[in-house]
């Protein structure tokens, strides 16, 4: 009887252990996977205000473009490059892509640079002034947000690539590589040449 009774407080304390072990093994993918998610979520969030940064700077170039006030073939050329590469900012998946588009508009600038080499008056307006210095600010948003972009994806790469987080990682379908970090272009290596002399 008292050997009967040791080994059901045996069994017990057996069933016990494996119940709080499932408990801690529980909490611990449940506390891993949404941190996981979080961590998706914010750099899906920081994705947002990239390509918002993005289209900022494209949304400022029709300003540029009627203050600039060039030729109508040039007008309409430069509208039809605004309207791609707008298209390009929303259909943009990731850095590459966004990378292309950035191409893509500083091509674009420095052709409004060339036409405003052709009308020196028009350095000085106070309208073109404020417009190049909305633009400088948006590429240093742009910069903000791509730094901002590059730490959530830090952080992603980093939860899903150690542990505990990267056993759940995988099993959940939190890919390590799923996000690219922002990097600088090959053309990045040369400064451009702005001249604003006539």
């Amino acid at each position: 009887m008292i050997n009967n009774k040791k080994a059901q407080i045996t069994a017990v304390a057996i069933v016990a252990v494996i119940v709080v072990v499932i408990i801690i093994l529980g909490a611990m993918i449940i506390g891993t996977y949404n941190s996981l998610v979080s961590k998706d979520v914010e750099v899906q969030n920081k994705w947002g205000f990239v390509e918002s940064a993005y289209q900022r700077r494209l949304d400022l170039i029709p300003n540029l473009v009627s203050t600039v006030k060039g030729s109508s073939e040039w007008e309409k050329n430069t509208q039809t490059q605004i309207a791609s590469l707008r298209s390009q900012v929303n259909g943009a998946k990731n850095p590459d892509d966004m990378k292309s588009v950035d191409t893509g508009t500083s091509s674009l600038i420095r052709s409004i640079n060339v036409q405003v080499e052709a009308y020196p008056d028009l350095k000085s307006t106070e309208n073109f002034r404020a417009l190049q210095d909305e633009l400088a600010g948006s590429e240093n948003r742009i910069k903000f947000e791509r730094d901002n972009y590059n730490t959530a994806v830090k952080s992603y790469q980093t939860a899903t690539r150690t542990f505990p987080g990267a056993i759940f990682a995988s099993m959940f379908g939190f890919l390590p590589d799923k996000y690219k970090f922002f990097g600088a272009s090959e053309e990045a290596q040369n400064a451009p040449k702005v001249n604003f002399t006539s």
